[in-house]
């Protein structure tokens, strides 16, 4: 169970996480709907590698599963029984995985399992597609100047 702080005195002093400075918006947590959350789960962690960061049922008929890709400030949620993040399973379209080597990073997925495309250059920008079981795409994207 994850614990909340009642009182910003119990807040660690360094917590790991960049503070928030005024006037900005930090994208930290993308939904991502799912019809069985312990396939995703697999997916996500064995065949990704991403990191798992909370796997929490706060409430009977609730559960939270929050993983971060290597190297991301952001993270997905698979989520059952909160109203406000209900999306039909497999809608979710083109998140965007930047990666420093777009060869290697398609042969480690390709390694693991994952069904993907064969690497497209699209004006000097380079794109492989892949989806999770359910159906949500994804994309490794290579930007050679970055």
């Amino acid at each position: 169970m994850t614990n909340i702080p009642t009182d910003a005195a119990q807040t660690p002093q360094d917590s790991g996480n960049p503070p928030v400075p005024p006037g900005t918006l930090l994208l930290e947590l993308v939904p991502v709907p799912v019809t069985d959350i312990e396939r995703a789960k697999a997916f996500y962690q064995n065949q990704l590698g991403f990191r798992l960061d909370v796997d929490v049922t706060p409430t009977a008929g609730v559960r939270i599963v929050q993983f971060t890709p290597p190297g991301s400030a952001c993270s997905i949620t698979l989520a059952e029984g909160l109203p406000t993040l209900d999306m039909p399973p497999g809608t979710l379209r083109g998140l965007h995985l930047v990666v420093a080597d777009i060869e290697a990073s398609r042969a480690d997925l390709a390694g693991r399992g994952v069904e993907i495309s064969e690497i497209e250059d699209l004006g000097g920008v380079f794109y492989a597609y892949f989806a999770d079981p359910d159906g949500n795409t994804w994309c490794l994207q290579h930007m050679p100047w970055r």
